[in-house]
């Protein structure tokens, strides 16, 4: 009888205490974001109800938190090569949990408007632009390089995973209690994230000398350069990134209006579908850790934009509830699967001093998530969200086609 071979999915969370700390960490933190996200779409549909841009005004404060990433985002990535990053991400977390505290105040006051809601997400946003590839580049320095693809992939578990918790708890909490709760508790998880970093340690981490700092100005610069002609290949990396974390995003930002005119269902049920979002981003992520890659992850990047196309597409018919529990799961496992193999390549190949400069400049392009955002909210009020999540996949598909034939040094990574 063959022996069941043995399962590697948990590996570096074992193996590495900094990991476990720095993943618990990371749980607690995405499932404040998610919250968030939630929240604010639902609380800015309330105080809309009625208005002919509520739409517009719904899907816009989802993707305005992606903003400040464009003139936040690099600067956060030069601190992270520059200082103790751990140190960075406990400090900036602090303060978000102040913040989010102080808008629960606000919205139980019942005073709350909806610029209140905007300046709240765009101050949480710069905070999040600098703290999300910290916490990815935290990664790299918990770990040993060869345990860098499974502790990367059992990381992303805490994406998916907390899109479970978090909107489920969330919309069950806005239909029964209110929406200072949701807030109350979103700082709370940013208090429990900072308290579980301070045993955290960074022991792979490559200190620069003194000798060799420089402005900031220049430390950026230098980060550009490495990107765009020492390493080409991350720029082509970087730019497949924005297919599925640009034009694809804003399909989450547009399930409150999705639930509301096409299933005919509220908060409790919005919540459920970005659960389903976790489930599947969950499932894939575990296939992940525990197997590793069948196919090389360059392939599997190429692969997964295109299947998130047409996922979208199919997801734009989906009038049946069932039906788009089923499709808004295949959507979350196909990018969160394009977003492990693109990470996982990037983390790998990049030198460890360049690190946070690189993440952030990764990430930079989901800074134009809300100009997505913008449009497609405005297309969704004056046609339909069905049409919308159509253009939204008809552009996203024709973009992975063109990436898949094209790119072929993406097409060799492993």
């Amino acid at each position: 009888m063959p022996l069941i071979p043995r399962l590697h999915t948990f590996d570096s969370w074992i193996e590495y205490r900094d990991y476990r700390l720095l993943w618990i960490g990371n749980f607690c933190a995405n499932s404040a974001q998610w919250l968030q996200l939630l929240t604010v779409g639902w609380l800015v549909r309330g105080l809309t109800e009625g208005s002919p841009s509520s739409s517009l005004l719904v899907v816009t404060v989802g993707g305005l938190s992606t903003l400040p990433g464009l003139l936040v985002g690099p600067w956060g990535g030069v601190l992270g090569d520059r200082m103790d990053r751990r140190k960075l991400v406990m400090g900036i977390q602090s303060f978000m949990a102040v913040l989010a505290f102080s808008f629960a105040l606000v919205v139980a006051s019942g005073k709350v408007e909806v610029w209140h809601a905007y300046v709240y997400v765009v101050i949480s946003g710069a905070c999040l632009s600098v703290t999300q590839p910290m916490r990815h580049a935290l990664i790299a320095n918990t770990v040993r390089r060869e345990a860098l693809v499974n502790a990367f992939a059992t990381n992303v578990l805490t994406i998916p995973g907390t899109r479970m918790v978090g909107p489920f708890v969330g919309g069950v909490l806005v239909a029964s209690l209110g929406f200072f709760w949701n807030f109350a508790l979103e700082s709370l998880l940013y208090v429990c994230m900072v308290l579980v970093f301070l045993p955290m340690k960074t022991p792979y981490s490559q200190n620069r000398k003194s000798a060799e700092r420089q402005s900031m100005v220049a430390d950026l610069r230098d980060g550009i350069r490495y990107i765009w002609k020492e390493n080409r290949i991350f720029s082509i990396l970087i730019l497949l990134t924005l297919i599925p974390n640009v034009i694809m995003q804003p399909v989450m930002f547009l399930l409150p209006v999705f639930t509301e005119e096409v299933l005919d269902r509220g908060a409790d049920v919005g919540g459920f579908l970005l659960a389903a979002s976790g489930f599947g981003g969950l499932v894939a992520a575990l296939i992940i850790a525990t197997f590793g890659f069948v196919f090389k992850k360059g392939v599997v990047s190429l692969a997964m934009v295109i299947a998130s196309a047409v996922v979208v597409l199919i997801f734009a018919q989906s009038h049946w509830l069932p039906l788009a529990f089923v499709v808004i799961g295949l959507f979350a496992f196909t990018q969160t699967t394009f977003r492990t193999a693109n990470g996982t390549l990037v983390q790998t190949l990049v030198r460890d001093d360049m690190r946070a400069r690189v993440t952030s400049l990764q990430r930079y392009g989901q800074g134009l998530v809300v100009f997505a955002s913008l449009l497609i909210g405005w297309f969704a009020g004056v046609t339909s969200a069905p049409t919308a999540l159509t253009v939204v996949g008809a552009v996203a598909l024709a973009l992975g086609l063109v990436f898949a034939a094209t790119a072929r040094r993406v097409r060799a990574l492993e």
